[in-house]
């Protein structure tokens, strides 16, 4: 059941749910409806959000499954490595990782139901993946690591330890977090928001990229928000805030601020030996 099939079953049962039915409705061939819709996810056959003429665009009715599979499902008491959880979702099988080259350590990387993770990606614990999360071939979830819901995250990205890709379920119609093909991100970094980070850029340790936060691209010579352009090098500043001029605050205040130049050689080299240490 993919493709248009599933979108229009997904379809009937959210306008069952605007219309008032709840989890004491739902009917045996409903629930397997939820279960095809989350097995798609985690091959890849759907997701969350998609580019289209260059464009992120969120999927609405994919972000509606998955808003159906916390509706329509009632908590149990369950047990993964020994740790006893309630939830209305079961934890991601993980049995076809293996197969694709890809490798989840012990003692604590937890995926949920409905989140996709490529070929030769690598998890370090402890980290957590979320349903609808979407991880491409050869990316690296470093030790801390958190991939929000439906977060699409690109090919042989690495993200830093005690990194956070922020997660976006409502509004349906928002795309969410996007960190493209080749990203480096920092240690510490925070991705937030429906933030896209473009293909190829370098993000410094500890940097903030939401979109309230204005990104000064030294190469365009414009400030921008709610994107870093691809091929950048990006970092953290702070500049002056007019709360500085308040006589309460002595030596003035600052707001953060991203500041983009282009991906020097030097950079690039740096991250290619990384790819080196983990081979």
């Amino acid at each position: 059941m993919l493709g248009q099939d599933l979108e229009q079953n997904i379809g009937d049962l959210w306008t069952a749910y605007e219309q008032g039915a709840t989890v004491e409705d739902v009917e045996p061939p409903q629930l397997d409806t939820l279960d095809a819709f989350l097995t798609a996810l985690e091959n890849g056959d759907v997701r969350a959000a998609e580019k289209v003429d260059g464009e992120w665009q969120a999927n609405e009715w994919v972000k509606q499954g998955i808003l159906l599979n916390f509706a329509f499902r009632k908590t149990h008491s369950r047990e993964y490595g020994g740790v006893k959880y309630h939830d209305v979702l079961p934890l991601r099988d993980t049995g076809d990782l293996g197969e694709r080259g890809t490798r989840n350590t012990p003692d604590g990387t937890t995926i949920r139901r409905g989140a996709y993770l490529g070929e030769d990606c690598i998890m370090m614990s402890p980290s957590f993946v979320n349903i609808g999360a979407h991880v491409g071939d050869g990316t690296l979830i470093d030790s801390c690591d958190t991939v929000g819901s439906c977060a699409q995250i690109g090919e042989n990205v690495k993200l830093g330890a005690n990194t956070l890709i922020g997660g976006v379920l409502e509004p349906v119609e928002s795309a969410p977090v996007i960190v493209e093909d080749d990203v480096s991100l920092g240690a510490g970094c925070r991705v937030t928001s429906g933030f896209v980070v473009g293909e190829g850029s370098v993000v410094g340790e500890n940097t903030l990229l939401t979109p309230r936060i204005p990104v000064y691209d030294l190469v365009e010579d414009e400030v921008i928000y709610g994107e870093l352009p691809p091929e950048r090098r990006a970092f953290q500043r702070f500049v002056d805030s007019s709360v500085g001029e308040n006589d309460l605050i002595p030596g003035g205040a600052y707001k953060p601020a991203v500041v983009a130049t282009d991906v020097e050689e030097e950079t690039l080299e740096a991250t290619e030996r990384e790819d080196a240490l983990r081979d």
